[in-house]
């Protein structure tokens, strides 16, 4: 049961569309970047930067970064929106309650991109992996990918109790709920817009476990997951609270149970029709977006709609904030 609701196999294989590839002559940007923050004041600008920077410079399609500020009471909204305002294609989300999955929620709902993504603030992860992070997304071969720091090809710098939790923390997912994939709680992933509007809905967790369960629900769904691994350096003055955090994520991983244990989420109405995997093998389809250094950084035009609880400001509004 996902928000007070049994699914049903049509709820959501009639909706799961085909993988394809991004067309050609996309309009806008192909990838949004929502950077997450709450009271983020001396990180914001000189990572949020950097990020604009390496998309400029390396990625070779257009682009948009939305940073969404959960109900920050410092000067994060300031700056915010002054980045906004002075960085091509970039755009700001203020919502009034905290919680990064309300978040991810509110910034996807209302992109025009076709493949959404998300970082931490801190960029912990080496922004090199964000191409190869995207790419199967673009192309049409995978729905989700996510940056994994336990596959043999990792790098991770952190403390033994980061390491020591993370690992407990997924070796508890593959024993509860059977999960395939190596690691939730990496704050680098992308789904593709138009899986992220069939699975949105049935995610109910508006928090850290947001990544958790949207993971889970995916793979029950027989959608594709690409892991990259990722070289990923620990952020020492990381806000995160790890008993809080741990806490959640356990009646998280419970509640998901029971609803697989009382049938109310059930395998079988999530698994996904083998015909609308693929496109029919007589439908054309076009090729995927053609990477122009000229379109990157070129972004959105700003939108004046509003997702959730989280309003899309305009530059002009932006400048006048502070």
């Amino acid at each position: 049961m996902m928000n007070g609701k049994s699914l049903k196999p049509a709820d959501v294989i009639s909706r799961l569309p085909r993988r394809t590839p991004v067309p050609t002559h996309h309009p806008g940007p192909v990838l949004d970047v929502v950077v997450p923050v709450f009271n983020e004041e001396t990180d914001l600008e000189p990572n949020v930067r950097r990020l604009h920077a390496h998309l400029t410079e390396s990625f070779p399609y257009p682009f948009r970064i939305t940073v969404a500020d959960n109900a920050s009471t410092d000067r994060t909204p300031r700056i915010a929106a002054r980045l906004a305002a002075e960085l091509p294609g970039t755009e700001w989300l203020r919502l009034p309650e905290k919680g990064r999955g309300r978040a991810l929620r509110a910034a996807w709902s209302q992109s025009p991109a076709p493949v959404l993504a998300y970082v931490d603030v801190d960029l912990s992860t080496e922004l090199a992996a964000l191409l190869p992070l995207v790419a199967p997304l673009i192309s049409g071969h995978s729905d989700l990918a996510i940056g994994t720091r336990l596959a043999p090809a990792s790098r991770v710098v952190r403390g033994p109790k980061r390491e020591v939790t993370s690992r407990c923390y997924n070796a508890l997912l593959r024993s509860t709920l059977a999960v395939g994939f190596s690691d939730a709680q990496c704050g680098f992933k992308a789904v593709r817009r138009d899986v992220a509007e069939v699975l949105l809905p049935l995610v109910e967790d508006t928090g850290w476990f947001f990544d958790t369960e949207l993971l889970v629900i995916a793979e029950r769904a027989g959608l594709r997951i690409h892991e990259v691994p990722v070289d990923w350096v620990d952020d020492p003055d990381s806000r995160v609270d790890v008993l809080a955090t741990a806490l959640a994520d356990l009646r998280g991983i419970a509640r998901i149970a029971g609803a697989l244990a009382r049938g109310t989420l059930s395998p079988a109405a999530l698994t996904r029709d083998p015909d609308l995997a693929a496109p029919d093998p007589g439908t054309p389809t076009e090729p995927a977006a053609q990477p122009t250094h000229a379109q990157a950084g070129s972004g959105a035009q700003p939108t004046h709609a509003q997702a959730g609880s989280g309003v899309q400001l305009t530059r002009a509004q932006a400048e006048q904030v502070g």
